[in-house]
């Protein structure tokens, strides 16, 4: 893990120096997760009236360390934190209080919750960590005597404790006791790693010595599991999008469930101790607010909801009379024909979940084949930590989510005009957005995890299938539809139409939509949202015009095709209604010299042209997905089969 750069800030600037040291941690998945791990280094701050106080700046709540800035550091005065740790007693709320209240600045992040645990430690850098290996050592039956016996007297050994004050006060108390001059590490049980140093750079090279020292040692008496042999096969995926119908019924709103199925994670689910082995518990407290305590072996959703409300009343004592109990839905899923499914309310916390337990697999694996067995803290002290205040705080400070966090849209023809444009609203709006085009650069259409762009041909039905069937796989299931892809093919008269030139409007324009909507049934009907589906049709479908036989005829069977789709899948739940727009020039069937051309024989100029409509409005791509996310928003919960034109008004159609 060494990847000092010693052209970074030095000790000189030793905020600029702790940002580089903590960036380095955040940035090994290995040692720190998502918002895991805190960092500090006590310097000291100038005042407004000039005068020099010490201070110590702790990493702000809500940043994380893989990407943290200087002003992610909150700067506190060293003399109140020591105060605060010298207390016999500090309420959760009350240290928070304090902490807010001692900041320099009152619009710095709020501090850390082990900012007290980081004042009492008398250097100037202290750098923590959740690191796999140092958990791998203390979550068995001799975790003490392990961690001893590889470090010595060199580390301070801290059991268990909540976060917070309590810990700050027993760090302390056991640091007095341990400590010496050849201190160079903390080690909390069942938590993580603490290293610090006169620089930051002095406290990245112990935390990288011990964690080598721990990595050499499990190599040689805990190695990893036998090599890992085939992934598991491709499942139906009406059976994913069914399974994550159950998990959002439980959770109380859309989830979205990744699929992972890769030789690791085959040989994990494969185990005869599975059931047992899973249940024990997580890697360190603070990851049960991503993925809860244990996650669901087997497909029984509501049996697993069932138990965790017994767990909830089991120990709902520990925490204050008006406690509400979370959703009860599982974050992780573990089965031998399913492989590991990740579930959140977003693309990311899936994600989150995911990683987590990726990390907590190998762990998990070589503590109960080498290590005498895993073993996690119990049941009610992870309670404590998932349903602590400061943790849930975590989740909060997100926000409200978007209106359609949780859903998945499949858009055709997203590359470019419309589709693009729809599956940019989309993706706005929260949703997780799979794009198909057959232009080879839809993958790089959009950056970030709730972006699939798959190249596609919609008119090769077998490739289209795959696609939807590879949607299910990435989210869990399909909740809108939106069929943008189209062509307008040759103008043509009808006495000169070609049988090639129809057949290829038709396969694009109907034949590829009516596949793609047999495909998705299965999915749509078990949408936990309710199934949505926009097609884009096209004023031609009421106003055709000479030369486009082929595509009015299209756009009149792709509005037929609605209505029927309308018809059959209402008992599904499933809502199915048609965008005609009109005189759309930002798209690839519009380039500058056709429309040149279409302005100068209807006498006007290509601004005139553009916006020759009832309203005088210009119709763009971007007009059109706005209608469209419209329509799959609540607020046409009880529209289908409806044809809504974005033209700007048309006299023809009028």
């Amino acid at each position: 893990m060494r990847r000092w750069d010693d052209t970074a800030p030095s000790a000189a600037d030793p905020l600029g120096e702790c940002v580089h040291g903590s960036r380095l941690l955040g940035s090994d998945p290995a040692l720190v997760l998502h918002g895991g791990g805190n960092t500090s280094v006590k310097h000291h701050v100038d005042d407004i009236t000039g005068r020099r106080i010490d201070a110590l700046y702790v990493k702000g709540s809500g940043w994380d360390l893989a990407t943290i800035e200087a002003e992610g550091f909150t700067a506190l005065p060293l003399d109140r934190l020591r105060e605060l740790v010298g207390l016999e007693a500090l309420s959760d709320a009350e240290m928070m209080r304090e902490l807010g209240a001692a900041r320099f600045d009152p619009a710095a992040p709020a501090p850390s919750v082990e900012t007290l645990l980081h004042a009492s430690l008398p250097h100037p850098a202290v750098l923590h960590s959740h690191a796999d290996v140092i958990v791998n050592l203390t979550n068995n039956p001799a975790g003490e005597k392990l961690v001893r016996d590889l470090y010595g007297d060199r580390v301070v050994v801290i059991p268990y404790v909540m976060p917070g004050f309590a810990l700050a006060r027993v760090a302390a108390q056991l640091w007095a006791e341990q400590a010496h001059g050849g201190t160079v590490g903390m080690v909390l049980l069942n938590h993580g790693l603490f290293t610090f140093g006169d620089t930051t750079k002095k406290a990245y090279e112990r935390h990288a010595e011990l964690i080598e020292a721990a990595e050499r040692w499990l190599d040689e008496h805990a190695p990893h599991g036998p090599a890992a042999g085939e992934p598991l096969a491709p499942v139906d995926p009406g059976e994913l999008a069914e399974l994550r119908r159950r998990i959002s019924a439980v959770a109380g709103r859309p989830m979205i469930v990744t699929r992972h199925a890769d030789a690791e994670v085959a040989r994990f689910v494969r185990r005869s101790d599975l059931a047992d082995l899973a249940g024990r518990g997580p890697l360190t407290p603070d990851h049960v607010i991503r993925t809860k305590r244990t996650p669901l072996v087997g497909t029984d959703v509501d049996g697993y909801a069932e138990r965790y409300r017994e767990e909830f009343d089991r120990y709902r004592h520990r925490g204050p009379a008006d406690l509400a109990m979370l959703d009860p839905a599982p974050r992780v899923v573990l089965d031998p024909v399913l492989g590991m499914l990740a579930a959140g309310p977003t693309v990311a916390g899936a994600g989150m979940a995911a990683d987590i337990y990726r990390h907590t697999i190998p762990v998990l694996e070589r503590a109960e084949d080498h290590l005498g067995g895993y073993e996690a803290l119990d049941a009610a002290d992870l309670f404590d930590v998932e349903y602590w205040e400061l943790e849930q705080a975590k989740l909060r400070r997100g926000g409200s989510p978007p209106e359609l966090a949780g859903s998945v849209a499949v858009v055709t023809g997203a590359a470019s005009g419309i589709g693009r444009a729809c599956a940019t609203a989309l993706l706005g709006r929260g949703a997780a957005v799979v794009g198909f085009d057959r232009d080879p650069g839809v993958p790089d259409t959009f950056d970030g995890d709730a972006w699939l762009g798959l190249t596609v041909d919609v008119t090769a039905h077998d490739a289209q299938r795959q696609a939807v069937a590879a949607a299910v796989e990435r989210y869990g299931g399909i909740d809108i539809v939106v069929a943008a892809a189209g062509t307008f093919g040759a103008s043509t008269p009808i006495a000169s139409l070609s049988p090639q030139a129809w057949r290829q409007v038709q396969a694009v324009n109907v034949d590829a939509i009516a596949m793609l909507l047999a495909s998705v049934h299965p999915m749509l009907a078990r949408s936990p949202a309710g199934g949505r589906v926009l097609l884009i049709g096209s004023k031609n479908v009421p106003a055709p015009g000479r030369g486009a036989a082929a595509y009015s005829a299209s756009k009149a069977a792709l509005t037929q095709l609605s209505r029927v789709a309308a018809l059959e899948w209402a008992g599904d739940g499933i809502r199915v209604n048609v965008v005609h727009p009109d005189g759309v020039f930002d798209t690839g069937l519009w380039t500058d010299e056709l429309l040149e051309e279409r302005a100068i024989e209807a006498g006007s100029t290509v601004d005139e042209y553009r916006t020759r409509n009832l309203l005088g409005a210009e119709v763009t791509s971007a007009t059109v997905a706005a209608a469209v996310v419209a329509l799959c928003s609540d607020a046409f919960a009880a529209t289908t089969g409806a044809q809504i034109p974005v033209d700007g008004g048309n006299e023809r159609v009028v």
